[in-house]
């Protein structure tokens, strides 16, 4: 019998966001009935042929995911009336013309296919809903000033000072930690399925990360040095303009996704340390 993950449960809807189930889009309702335990039955039009109804729920109810979802179907709702064909350029990505209409492109080397009734990723509803929230938010944002290899610190940018240490925290200390005693060689040979591109300065390594098309971050890795006391450090930079792609949340958001990104890599080459 098919499990209940969301991507099961969300092929058997209608698709159409009706709202009859309770949730505001067959999305929310799909990933609810697998991690909360809602009632599959809640759905008029639902086939539940072959399906697993005793795996439902078992990741038991979580409050913060259902805000996570509701603020999901919100900005669900946000992009419906966008031109995805006008937007398609300014960020980056493709328009396909529907049904249904959505745009296509990568973060963090995996493949996002954006309509307006929902994401997929790799294929795959993401399992966090934090994910949708950051690619809408992308979406929504509609695209700005491209790019233009002049980078800065969190500091540098408007009311982020108190970010900096939640930076160092969930990014750049991980990251550090990871690339500690790795050649330079195999931490670009690590980072190739983001599609990074090499830096040009004087630390140990130095790449480009394209986190989203129009999102590049740079990261500075200087490698431990025990004989002078210094400890492995990294630094992440952003592009100038990215806060008219993304606000202070969503940008810590995607630099924490990034780091986590590369220790998966590492787990998935038994790189980890």
């Amino acid at each position: 019998m098919a499990a209940m993950t969301p991507l099961a449960i969300f092929k058997r809807t209608p698709g159409t966001n009706c709202g009859q189930c309770g949730r505001p889009t067959c999305l929310a309702f799909s990933v609810a009935v697998a991690t909360t335990g809602v009632d599959p039955a809640q759905c008029p039009y639902i086939d539940l042929a072959g399906l697993d109804l005793a795996t439902a729920g078992q990741g038991g109810a979580d409050p913060s995911r259902e805000r996570d979802l509701a603020l999901v179907a919100h900005l669900q709702g946000k992009i419906a009336s966008l031109d995805f064909a006008a937007i398609a350029g300014p960020l980056g990505a493709v328009w396909e013309a529907g049904p249904p209409d959505q745009l296509t492109f990568p973060y963090l080397g995996q493949a996002v296919r954006l309509a307006k009734s929902g994401i997929l990723l790799d294929g795959m509803i993401p399992e966090d809903p934090r994910d949708a929230i950051l690619l809408y938010n992308y979406v929504h944002g509609g695209g700005g000033r491209p790019p233009d290899n002049n980078w800065v610190g969190m500091e540098s940018l408007p009311n982020s000072i108190s970010k900096v240490r939640t930076l160092a925290t969930y990014c750049e200390q991980r990251l550090a930690r990871l690339f500690t005693g790795r050649t330079p060689a195999a931490i670009m040979t690590l980072a190739q399925p983001l599609g990074v591109r090499p830096g040009t300065g004087t630390a140990t390594v130095e790449m480009i990360v394209p986190v989203l098309p129009m999102v590049p971050q740079y990261v500075l890795f200087w490698d431990e040095e025990p004989a002078d006391g210094f400890e492995a450090r990294i630094k992440v930079l952003f592009d100038r303009h990215v806060l008219d792609f993304l606000d202070i949340e969503s940008l810590l958001f995607a630099a924490e996704r990034m780091a986590e990104r590369f220790e998966r890599l590492a787990s998935a080459c038994g790189q980890n340390g």
